[in-house]
């Protein structure tokens, strides 16, 4: 298995409670930081998986499971 990392971009947020920060770490969220900044929250990731699209699917239902939606992910992909 392989480390992936990167970035689900929440929709319809501008900020996280810590009692919903609580309920992204129980869903199985808990290995990415929350981060909001100029009124966009995101959760960086560094997933262990079998590919990229099993990592990032199953974060995007661990996010999804919390109550949260999914707006975009962001890859970084270095030169």
């Amino acid at each position: 298995m392989k480390m992936y990392e990167f970035k689900l971009v929440l929709g319809g947020v501008s900020d996280v409670t810590d009692d919903q920060g609580d309920t992204l770490h129980q869903a199985g969220c808990d290995d990415g930081t929350i981060v909001t900044r100029d009124g966009m929250v995101f959760i960086r990731f560094s997933r262990e998986s079998s590919s990229l699209e099993e990592a990032i699917n199953s974060a995007a239902m661990n996010v999804q499971k919390a109550g949260f939606h999914v707006e975009h992910v962001e890859v970084h992909c270095p030169v």
